[in-house]
């Protein structure tokens, strides 16, 4: 893991199936704060792995998102994925005022109201792999699904969605040669947005975006630039990770069969048993967006120098002994503490209550008509990513 200078190599790169990532093990054991290099970025960075020190850096005002902007901090993809504007890179109160306002599109009766296109969707895509001649659950729901919803809620139209998809993927790709394609990828979503947001502040309807151009916190409304930058987020965070985890839960349910008899048979159960799952499987590879500290700060008895870089693992934090009993196991009768896989603090994902939506309405819909799904090949037959940030099968097959 060392190179011999004082930081640690880091290219986070494993992708065993769902197994941990070793290099991450070793830090929570042996260094839980410790100094690293990253495939892509300038210098070195911290990197904090226990749940108590990630809490604080993500919720501590002396570590700033913001102060990330214009600097090349060390990453894991050739080009920064977030835009300098987004609320990604706002530290409070600029970030409160603009999550207030987002937050309007997620309050509980808007994601009541999107139920029934997600239900609608999970049964038209259903319907065509019950037709199918061969099932793939990556093709046939994961993929789809989050894609289908989230240009439902913005009113994207069908025949952009793919293009906007693939402007994604792109953004997301870790390969030393896609800096070039990330940065035309990247410039041309916000192009694409900058032009459906203004027509949809001149003529609002009833999808999410009208709903954020017309939001108001007493005066604020969002501005355009915010507006498009807002709705560049919800589409890559609306569709790319919740495809991801859907695959990452779909697997689980297939390799594991008692997994699959207790989300089938105790329905009750199925949104404290999702929860553990998003606890327990490492979703990405790495870290995402760092933060800045703004003072000399004591973690676990490292002092972190004012001015340095310091990312967070949310991944580690999740299999944190001292917080969970038996982190390294499932055990669907737990309840507390909170899991940080939709992040923590003030970058706590917006859009988690519409995740957790489509991921119960897929596997309760999915359990219900086909109760004996099983995976059509050998599980160590699985293919998975290897050239993005996201932990995900390629294809999962299935029989029933």
């Amino acid at each position: 893991m060392s190179t011999g200078s004082s930081a640690h190599y880091c290219p986070f790169d494993y992708a065993e199936a769902l197994e941990f990532d070793p290099t991450l093990r070793r830090f929570m054991r042996e260094e839980p704060v410790a100094r690293i290099r990253l495939p892509h970025g300038a210098g070195e960075a911290w990197l904090v792995t226990g749940y108590d020190d990630v809490r604080t850096v993500t919720t501590d005002r002396r570590f700033s998102r913001h102060a990330v902007v214009g600097r090349d901090f060390p990453r894991m993809t050739p080009e920064p994925i977030v835009q300098d504007e987004a609320i990604n890179v706002m530290d409070p109160p600029a970030s409160s005022r603009l999550r207030s306002l987002v937050s309007k599109g997620f309050a509980p009766e808007q994601i009541e109201r999107m139920r029934p296109y997600i239900q609608r969707a999970v049964d038209d895509l259903l319907d065509r792999m019950a037709e199918d001649s061969s099932a793939d659950l990556m093709r046939h729901l994961a993929g789809p699904l989050p894609l289908i919803t989230i240009c439902e809620v913005l009113e994207i139209p069908p025949a952009d969605q793919e293009t906007l998809r693939g402007h994604a993927r792109t953004m997301m790709n870790i390969s030393v040669d896609n800096k070039a394609a990330a940065v035309r990828a990247k410039a041309d979503l916000r192009a694409y947005f900058a032009d459906l947001t203004a027509r949809r502040r001149a003529d609002p309807g009833e999808d999410l975006i009208s709903v954020l151009a017309t939001a108001r916190d007493g005066d604020e409304l969002l501005d355009d630039q915010e507006l498009t930058v807002m709705a560049m987020v919800l589409l890559i965070t609306g569709q790319d990770t919740t495809t991801y985890e859907l695959g990452n839960l779909s697997y689980t349910l297939l390799t594991r069969p008692d997994v699959r008899d207790l989300l089938r048979d105790r329905p009750e159960r199925l949104a404290q048993t999702i929860n553990e799952l998003l606890r327990f499987i490492p979703f990405r590879k790495g870290v995402g967006i760092p933060r800045v500290a703004t003072e000399d700060v004591e973690l676990s008895g490292v002092t972190i120098p004012a001015g340095d870089i310091v990312h967070v693992s949310y991944l580690t934090a999740n299999r944190d002994g001292r917080k969970f009993d038996r982190p390294d196991e499932l055990d669907f009768d737990r309840t507390a503490p909170s899991h940080m896989t939709f992040g923590w603090g003030a970058h706590h994902c917006l859009g988690a209550p519409l995740a957790q939506a489509e991921m119960e309405t897929a596997f309760r819909t999915l359990l219900e008509r086909f109760p004996g799904i099983a995976l059509a090949k050998p599980a160590e037959d699985v293919e998975w990513n290897t050239t993005s940030i996201w932990r995900y099968p390629l294809a999962l097959p299935v029989t029933w």
